[in-house]
């Protein structure tokens, strides 16, 4: 099993010296959901939200987000983000599964270090943006199953979930 690296060997977190490490074209994918009422997801799907454009609202707000991960997540490096890109995926109601919208964060650079927290970071953001803006007519939100779904790059390759 690999050791955690946010350790030194007196057991004190620090921040990872990436100075030696090759700058490599790195990429993230983090992915999850918000499942919310029918109702809900008619308003947000007609854009008639009291508060605006919810799912352009939401993905502003995730590209925020991404690149402000390393204020956010103490020992996270900053990075100098090449691309990140948001995409919702409506989800309507059916006899297995509630109404939702799925969202996805990929987030790139060139650089010694990857991207995991800040795609991971920007997706957060995203859902609980539209818990924000939607929670007047809908409370009961949850957001679910918010992982990593694939990594590249770097010395320890690649990570597809």
């Amino acid at each position: 099993m690999s050791t955690l690296t946010h350790f030194d060997e007196h057991g004190q977190a620090h921040m990872v010296d990436v100075a030696g490490k090759t700058a490599t074209h790195r990429r993230a994918v983090a992915g999850g959901r918000i499942d919310m009422l029918p109702e809900t997801l008619a308003i947000i799907e007609a854009g008639n939200a009291k508060k605006g454009d919810v799912l352009g609202v939401a993905r502003l707000a995730g590209i925020m987000a991404g690149k402000k991960t390393s204020e956010l997540i103490p020992l996270c490096h900053p990075l100098a983000l090449t691309h990140i890109a948001i995409e919702f995926k409506v989800l309507h109601a059916s006899a297995t599964s509630a109404s939702a919208i799925f969202c996805t964060a990929t987030v790139e650079t060139l650089g010694p270090t990857g991207v995991e927290m800040e795609a991971l970071t920007a997706l957060q953001v995203c859902l609980l943006t539209i818990y924000d803006m939607c929670k007047a007519v809908d409370r009961g939100m949850t957001i679910n199953d918010c992982k990593l779904l694939e990594k590249h790059g770097g010395k320890s390759g690649s990570f597809v979930r």
